[in-house]
């Protein structure tokens, strides 16, 4: 089993507002793009960053091989609660995911 950074070219996570984060999956080729969307759910994505599902905006671009999630930041965008100014962070979290074959 893969994790989901080993499949793929690049996981890029950042701002989408001070209430939301954006996480783009750049999977490089039609082949990892077709394996990604096959096997990464919302709902794998959603329990990864500890929020409910429906809560998690998803786009498919299948002409750029990109998946997107949108989702609300657990803290708003610069509080004292919020570890991650910028939202960098969150792409590493989801490289780790294991995806099964």
């Amino acid at each position: 089993m893969a994790n989901l950074g080993e499949i793929v070219q690049k996981i890029r996570s950042k701002n989408a507002g001070p209430f939301w984060l954006t996480v783009d999956i750049f999977c490089g080729t039609p082949h990892a793009y077709e394996y990604v969307i096959a096997r990464l759910s919302s709902a794998t994505v959603a329990k990864a960053f500890g929020v409910n599902t429906q809560d998690i905006k998803r786009f498919d671009i299948a002409n750029l091989h990109v998946v997107k999630f949108s989702l609300p930041r657990p803290h708003v965008q610069g509080s004292t609660l919020d570890p991650d100014m910028h939202g960098a962070s969150w792409a590493a979290l989801l490289a780790e995911l294991p995806l099964e074959n």
